[in-house]
């Protein structure tokens, strides 16, 4: 059903596509995917006066403009909130749990084992096989050869962009010279390419994922972890500590900005901007934050996303139909008119976003799970299975394991031990491992036996029950569990069904519970 949707959808863009070739088709466009390490849905564009959140803080400016030359995604949802298997699956177009080796972090196949992802050939293989040119700069984190291309960091400087707060803290002259350094890179990748050849070019810089510099936020970017309050989530503590904690990290996602521009004026210049599909985007939510990165809910699931392609997609588009970043390959494909050279599970996204265009036709859901993250975070190495059923209405969630701890054993926190501080900020394994290291992390476990925070605690690393549902229309927070409700049994009942035809049409693996041993579960850490 997956792969007969697609092609209906790509059927369309073929007709135009065959029509318009007799008639001369104008070349090829441009592809610039700007992907952000651990970025959620952070940018101004997303502030709501009715709404207070932490997008009333940040600006920014680039994406803004993309977003309001083009259509911009208020429930754009990874496959899965850790880096290998989201990254993996927007280049494949397929659910992370398909992808074999690299639907776990860091891969946690055994090695010489059969994998089912070395079959797999991916987007940018079939861009390039269709004559375009194909790099990336920065983090990569899956098999390059589903790259067919190059890394591009040419530029002494241009690697700074991943560091830039730890740089430009010690040394503000630097700030142009990193930005020069990403232009640099930028340009050395489009030298290589042959005259007139268009190119797909992924720019996925890191600085978003920790480590940063605590209170860079407000020395770079003059950012008042003050101007939070009343802003945060409600399952975080509004405190001076985690306030300052999420304006860093909001710092960070401005330095990601002011580097998309960098590019994004080098295309101007060349006067190839309106001949490019441009998309910003992240691969999950914000790290060492509780219900952040590693979790299904929104927090750690929905991530910033614009498309802009001048007069393929209509301007200033608002789009409120939940979409996965799995959509991004299968379009990708039928903006160049390439058939996909996998079975994919996305859909392309153009035909709704042209003027006029009928979202109505899209899936209007996303599926969102995780396994493996930081592999020792469990005895044995074992995974924390999950899968949810994001809906515009409904987060259904099913727990697979429910004995196990989602964000990892408490190991250095257990009981009543008092682990030093300087452990926790600097050890990410020390306690709760899927948790990122952070002054946040930190400050939870030293007042964990504060009993004001046990509704804190208890949605942000204890052990969850084997299914969840929140109604956001009423709880877009995702606080109120009402899997127990008989008030909503008969829409838990429709979505556990949904999910699992999903899960069963697709072959996941952890219906059979096939990650929780080899070849998909390496006891090796790596």
């Amino acid at each position: 059903m997956r792969t007969r949707c697609f092609h209906r959808l790509f059927g369309v863009v073929l007709v135009f596509a065959t029509a318009s070739t007799l008639a001369g088709a104008p070349p090829k466009p441009n592809i610039l995917l700007l992907f952000a390490d651990d970025l959620g849905r952070y940018a101004s564009a997303y502030a709501d006066p009715e709404h207070p959140s932490p997008n009333d803080l940040i600006h920014t400016p680039v994406f803004d403009r993309i977003a309001a030359q083009g259509a911009r995604f208020d429930h754009a949802f990874v496959s899965s909130p850790s880096c290998t298997p989201s990254r993996g699956a927007l280049y494949t177009g397929r659910h992370f749990f398909r992808n074999g080796s690299f639907s776990q972090l860091h891969s946690r196949w055994t090695p010489g084992a059969p994998d089912p992802g070395e079959h797999v050939l991916g987007m940018p293989e079939a861009l390039a096989r269709a004559g375009y040119h194909i790099g990336w700069s920065h983090k990569w984190h899956i098999p390059e050869r589903l790259m067919r291309g190059k890394s591009h960091q040419y530029s002494p400087a241009g690697g700074r962009i991943n560091h830039f707060s730890e740089v430009i803290t010690k040394n503000p002259e630097l700030r142009e010279e990193i930005l020069d350094g990403v232009r640099r890179n930028f340009r050395a990748f489009l030298a290589d390419r042959k005259e007139g050849q268009p190119f797909f070019y992924s720019f996925n810089p890191t600085n978003t994922h920790r480590s940063w510099v605590r209170g860079s936020g407000k020395a770079l970017w003059g950012l008042d972890p003050d101007s939070l309050k009343g802003k945060l989530p409600p399952f975080l503590p509004d405190n001076e500590v985690i306030r300052e904690d999420f304006a860093d990290y909001l710092g960070e996602a401005m330095a990601f900005d002011a580097a998309c521009g960098v590019i994004i004026d080098e295309l101007e210049k060349m006067g190839s901007l309106d001949d490019t599909l441009v998309v910003i985007t992240g691969d999950h939510g914000i790290p060492g934050f509780p219900r952040g990165k590693c979790n299904v809910h929104d927090f750690g699931s929905n991530v910033l996303l614009t498309l802009c392609w001048p007069g393929r997609i209509e301007a200033g588009k608002v789009i409120k139909t939940p979409v996965s970043l799995i959509d991004l390959a299968p379009t990708f494909l039928a903006a160049a008119e390439v058939e996909p050279l996998d079975d994919i599970d996305g859909q392309n996204l153009l035909p709704a976003l042209a003027a006029g265009g009928n979202q109505g036709q899209w899936r209007g859901w996303a599926i969102i799970g995780r396994e493996v993250h930081v592999g020792s975070a469990r005895d044995d190495f074992l995974p924390y299975p999950v899968r949810a059923l994001r809906t515009a209405d409904f987060l259904y969630v099913r727990n697979f394991k429910p004995d196990r701890w989602p964000m990892g054993d408490p190991k250095a926190a257990a009981g009543t031990a008092n682990p030093e501080d300087r452990l926790i900020d600097q050890d990410t394994r020390a306690a709760f491992a899927d948790i990122d290291a952070s002054p946040t992390k930190t400050w939870l476990i030293r007042h964990r036996f504060d009993e004001a925070l046990g509704p804190v605690l208890r949605l942000g690393w204890e052990k969850r029950p084997g299914e969840e549902l929140y109604d956001l229309r009423k709880d877009p927070h995702q606080i109120q569990n009402l899997a127990e409700s008989p008030q909503y049994a008969s829409i838990l009942g429709k979505l556990r069904m949904q999910l699992m035809a999903e899960l069963e049409s697709a072959r996941d693996p952890r219906l059979t519970d096939d990650f929780d041993r080899p070849p998909y579960l390496d006891k090796a850490d790596p």
